[in-house]
């Protein structure tokens, strides 16, 4: 079964990379910087059964360790403006780190799924999973949404 799962992170992890360099060629949009962390928190859903559920500890673990990760991505996304729209600048580290990220993930679950059972520790690697991506988006939408105040009070100056 972790076998499985670490095979099924490793093809996560590259269509995230994909995704995420195909939308760099586009616009980009309040909307689809807060909607992945909406469309992420439906997975919630799988505390409601007992098979997946943490303790106090492994739940701020879990948190802590995804908010950490998630200052990497923060330090690697960011955007510039073209031709009065706001894109996201293409950064070589994003693939690098993603990926590092990736291998710390399926390393650290081969090791701790020897003394944690499979149910808590999916559940572990979805709070970090969430606990890294609500940060970065938040952000990326601060961030945004300065350069998209700064963009609109220009072209408003220059009327």
């Amino acid at each position: 079964m972790m076998i499985a799962s670490s095979i099924a992170a490793i093809f996560m992890g590259f269509f995230v990379l994909f995704i995420r360099m195909k939308a760099q060629k586009k616009p980009v949009s309040g909307k689809k910087i807060i909607l992945p962390p909406l469309f992420m928190s439906t997975g919630a859903l799988m505390f409601i059964f007992p098979f997946f559920r943490v303790t106090l500890w492994e739940f701020l673990e879990a948190l802590t360790v995804g908010m950490l990760f998630s200052i990497l991505l923060i330090k690697t996304s960011k955007f510039e403006l073209r031709n009065n729209d706001i894109y996201l600048k293409r950064s070589k580290a994003f693939a690098f780190i993603l990926i590092g990220l990736l291998i710390i993930r399926i390393v650290a679950k081969s090791i701790l799924s020897t003394t944690i059972d499979y149910g808590a520790l999916s559940g572990m690697f979805w709070i970090l999973a969430f606990g890294m991506i609500v940060p970065w988006r938040i952000a990326m939408y601060i961030q945004y949404r300065k350069l998209y105040q700064e963009n609109r009070d220009l072209t408003t100056n220059s009327i």
